[in-house]
């Protein structure tokens, strides 16, 4: 054969696998992996016969025969189940159509819940694209997530990588089959192929049929309800997806949480639960998007997690930025995994809250990685790994973690110091002291509870009640830097009247230590100054006001322009209670006068929030 005939064949050939290659619109990606099973799907434009070789080698072995079913025009999408594995193995599997073969791929199927292996996950959301960034998907997923695991772990992708998890929010419109192949499989390609991914639809997915279509999820939800409420175990966790979308924010799906949940507490072999779904219940960056089912969700949760003592997070999106907070009294995390491409929510571009139980939120791009740890001593660490935003980039910078262990040691009891029985203070203003933290394990403080009643058997109604945790990552700033977490300032108190406080110490792994004995004090018989408290008002501040019974007073709410706004006759010491009712955001002054009208004092105070 002459040459220049060689190299027509050869041209022609390129030609022919190259063009047939094309068919495969959406690369091979791994779902719903058991120790003995995995499913894998790609997509065509095309609708040829499709199979699926595998085995222990390049080799293969194995063929498995592949279902389609029509997803766009001409296409469809296929779906091979792949049975009869072992356990914690490697294999390498191509998928072909029509007889022309994609790349060579491998997946490790995961191991058995008994053995208690360990593994890691990664938690991610909202990769729909934004037109101003549109490969930021790919930058999370390759300069992100595969360097961070290369240049961390020896091995490959999927021997350091067991899962993936998607709280919704996947593309920007559910509808278009494009954004589908491009933005979300394109993007993700390199990741998909190797470690199998779990997702659960966001509100840009629309209900769209794609989601439903593109997807193998576990079938053990709700009857009537399949893939949109599941539940899946992987060595020591249960991990639970749910539909946080309007049209399913029923009972129908809280009562089968409740029920999994139920069941969760009794099976031995599950030491956490992670649950994911989309929508927040309090977002600090974004509260127009906050929603009232995803508190119901919260509830059950922190419900399991005192009755089963298994420590339990909830992962979603919708807001673009990360926060995580935890609940005060339970064992329970709440993180945003966003944002993995979605234009960043940031600072002062909303209306937002400084809500008590967050303690980081950052506006930036990143994802979200999971170290548990099973045996006899489980834990997991969450890890938040930024890529910045559009102004500043980082790479892969640790922003966030924690640590969460099953078997921990409690921090011991704190010591009332300061007030003692007997004191007396000023109910102007005086400082509860407690002891040093002391935590055998050595996880560091993490927060104290405060409160104040007037019985000493019952806090159930406490006059004060103060949660202060050891930071508060808001806009930016630490807005706790420098509190020791051993003394609290408390400002609203009667005077003349008999109260008991008591402290709790929390360290770092969310244990609480017992309380410390109640103590009684006293506060003296008259305020020294008048004082508003708190300023800004949020819903009702107090004022003490420094004369005996006797003397009635006048109050009146002057704006910033010196117009009067209300007026209150005939009031009473010792205090008085401004609510902030439909008082509009602003500078306000509270002007205090005798019955004579001569004036006593004036506040000023702020109105943060419209009433």
């Amino acid at each position: 054969m002459s040459f220049y005939k060689l190299a027509l064949l050869n041209i022609l050939s390129f030609y022919l696998t190259y063009s047939n290659a094309q068919n495969i619109i959406v690369k091979p990606y791994l779902q719903n992996a058991t120790p003995n099973s995995i499913t894998i799907m790609w997509e065509s434009n095309k609708c040829d016969p499709g199979s699926i070789d595998w085995g222990l080698s390049n080799s293969y072995g194995n063929n498995t025969v592949a279902t389609s079913l029509n997803s766009h025009e001409s296409g469809c999408i296929y779906t091979g189940n792949l049975i009869g594995l072992q356990p914690e193995t490697k294999y390498y599997y191509r998928v072909s159509l029509g007889g022309v073969f994609s790349s060579s791929y491998s997946f490790i199927t995961p191991a058995l819940r008994e053995s208690e292996s360990s593994i890691n996950l990664i938690a991610m959301s909202d990769m729909q694209k934004d037109n101003g960034n549109a490969n930021k998907f790919h930058e999370i997923t390759n300069n992100g997530i595969i360097s961070h695991i290369n240049s961390t772990y020896s091995g490959s992708i999927n021997e350091n990588l067991q899962l993936i998890l998607i709280p919704g929010d996947l593309v920007d419109n559910g509808n278009n089959h494009g954004e589908w192949v491009n933005d979300f499989f394109s993007q993700g390609a390199n990741l998909f192929s190797y470690v199998p991914f779990y997702p659960v639809p966001g509100n840009h997915e629309n209900n769209s049929h794609y989601f439903f279509d593109y997807f193998h999820l576990p079938i053990n939800g709700t009857s009537g309800f399949t893939e949109h409420w599941w539940y899946k175990d992987i060595s020591n966790i249960r991990i639970i997806g749910l539909d946080s979308n309007r049209d399913y924010q029923i009972p129908e799906q809280l009562e089968w949480l409740d029920s999994i949940l139920t069941l969760t507490a009794y099976d031995t072999l599950i030491d956490f639960v992670f649950a994911q779904l989309h929508h927040p219940h309090h977002s600090e960056l974004w509260p127009i998007g906050n929603t009232d089912f995803t508190g119901d969700v919260i509830d059950l949760m922190e419900d399991f997690t005192e009755y089963s003592s298994k420590p339990s997070i909830h992962f979603y999106g919708h807001t673009h930025g990360y926060s995580r907070g935890q609940s005060r009294d339970h064992n329970h995390l709440m993180v945003n995994v966003a944002t993995a491409g979605g234009n960043i929510d940031y600072w002062n571009e909303y209306e937002q809250i400084d809500y008590p139980e967050y303690t980081v939120s950052h506006d930036d791009y990143g994802y979200v990685l999971v170290e548990v740890n099973a045996g006899s001593n489980p834990k997991f660490t969450i890890k938040r790994f930024s890529l910045g935003d559009e102004t500043t980039i980082k790479s892969n910078a640790l922003t966030d973690s924690i640590t969460i262990k099953v078997n921990n040691v409690l921090p011991e009891t704190p010591i009332a110091i300061y007030p003692l029985s007997g004191d007396i203070v000023n109910p102007d203003g005086f400082t509860l002291i407690g002891s040093p933290f002391i935590d055998p394990d050595q996880d560091g403080h993490n927060g104290s509870h405060w409160q104040i009643s007037t019985n000493c058997n019952d806090f159930s109604n406490s006059i004060n009640d103060t949660w202060v945790q050891h930071e508060n990552w808001y806009k930016d700033v630490n807005t706790l830097e420098g509190d020791n977490l051993l003394d609290v300032e408390i400002f609203n108190l009667l005077p003349e009247m008999n109260y008991c406080w008591r402290v709790r110490y929390r360290d770092k792994s969310l244990g609480w230590s017992n309380w410390s004995n109640p103590v009684s004090f006293t506060t003296d018989t008259i305020f020294m100054n008048w004082k508003l408290y708190p300023n800004p008002i949020h819903n009702v501040s107090t004022l003490n006001i420094p004369y005996t019974k006797e003397k009635l007073l006048k109050i009146n709410i002057i704006n910033n322009s010196g117009k009067l706004i209300k007026s209150y006759e005939n009031i009473a010491p010792p205090v008085f209670k401004l609510y902030k009712n439909d008082l509009t955001k602003g500078v306000y002054y509270l002007q205090i006068l005798d019955n004579n009208n001569n004036r006593l004092g004036m506040i000023k105070f702020l109105v943060i929030k419209d009433g």
